[in-house]
């Protein structure tokens, strides 16, 4: 009686299997069919899959770096002369170098080409030429937070100058929330205070010298506010 249960029990885990096995050769057959149905069309997508992964390669490889390379040879001259204060020559070069407003044109998707924009509007914002400088402000598109923050603060000296208070109140604020910089924040701020008191705001003047006193204790700008918090209190 034991083993006929054994031998059922064997039949059983043998028809199982059987069944199993039966499956499993389906599933091969109908893949057998839907490869030799799609093969051409599985092929067709291996090699455009790698088609356009050899062409990204090729792009970088032919066309990305070697402008990259050649923005940052045309950019050199130019960055000495910005360091050397010499902004005419930074931003329109020489019979021999170009400057930055030659790179930016050129070369401008280039990361030399993007800082060269940065640089132009400094150099135009040194030179007095306002609404040029807020162009290549504008035009300016680098990822670092501290580039982009430093931007916005610039923008904001450039319309302070043109006369434009309230706008360049906007752009300090701009500067303010999108860094924490101890470089680029308390000087934001301290702009800020300033267009607001040339607004006439000595409350929202007042909170921006608050400000970096509490936050930015340690900074440069920290220095000077106690007499501008003084003057909106006591006045001259």
């Amino acid at each position: 009686m034991q083993t006929q249960k054994v031998n059922l029990i064997t039949i059983g885990m043998k028809e199982e299997n059987a069944e199993k096995n039966l499956e499993i050769g389906e599933v091969i057959s109908k893949s057998e069919l839907f490869l030799q149905k799609y093969q051409k069309t599985i092929i067709a997508a291996v090699i455009a899959v790698l088609v356009i992964i050899v062409a990204i390669f090729g792009i970088k490889k032919w066309v990305i770096e070697p402008r990259e390379n050649a923005a940052n040879e045309q950019i050199f001259a130019a960055e000495n002369w910005f360091g050397m204060d010499n902004y005419e020559l930074a931003l329109n070069g020489n019979e021999k170098f170009v400057g930055f407003a030659a790179v930016a044109d050129q070369y401008g998707s280039t990361k030399a080409g993007k800082r060269a924009k940065y640089c132009a509007g400094i150099c135009e914002l040194r030179l007095g030429k306002y609404d040029e400088a807020i162009k290549y402000f504008n035009s300016y598109n680098g990822k670092d937070t501290f580039t982009k923050a430093q931007c916005q603060m610039l923008l904001g000296d450039a319309y302070f100058e043109k006369g434009d208070i309230n706008k360049a109140v906007s752009q300090y604020e701009k500067a303010i929330s999108m860094s924490n910089d101890e470089l680029v924040a308390p000087a934001a701020m301290l702009k800020a205070g300033f267009a607001y008191m040339e607004l006439g705001n000595k409350d929202k003047a007042k909170a921006q010298f608050e400000a970096i006193k509490t936050q930015y204790p340690t900074s440069t700008e920290n220095a000077e506010v106690d007499r501008y918090i003084a003057l909106i209190e006591y006045g001259e």
